[in-house]
């Protein structure tokens, strides 16, 4: 069992829930989505209490500064625990999931086939 007091960066976003998996939490550190205190660094970098990171993913970006370390998945409260999110970070997450809630799909009202009258007034718009 590796010391609690300083987990990897992997280990710690899958225990926070940032991740499903860990290997998804080290894939998303190597290919660059996460930065630790303004730099990138490799899955096995120590985080330490204090620490600010700033995490891409789902289409989602959180700044966040770390507060309690943890190695160990546990449910959900405990996970929230473990960070604080910037009042900056929370605002610019809310603003996009309102733009995504407003987005009215263009095909939203068309549904199947035209029918045989649609059909007709398509032909005559389009003169096929």
């Amino acid at each position: 069992m590796e010391d609690a007091s300083r987990p990897r960066i992997d280990k710690w976003l899958w225990a926070a829930r940032f991740f499903k998996t860990r290997s998804l939490a080290a894939q998303a550190v190597e290919s660059g989505r996460v930065h630790l205190n303004g730099a990138r660094v490799k899955p096995a970098k120590e985080l330490r209490p204090g620490d600010e990171l700033r995490i891409a993913a789902g289409g989602q970006e959180w700044i966040v500064t770390v507060r309690k370390l943890a190695d160990r998945r546990g449910p959900a409260t405990v996970a929230r625990e473990l960070y604080e999110e910037s009042d900056a970070s929370r605002a610019r997450r809310e603003l996009a999931l309102a733009a995504r809630r407003d987005f009215v799909e263009p095909a939203a009202d068309i549904r199947g086939r035209p029918t045989k009258r649609e059909g007709r007034r398509l032909r005559r718009v389009t003169g096929a």
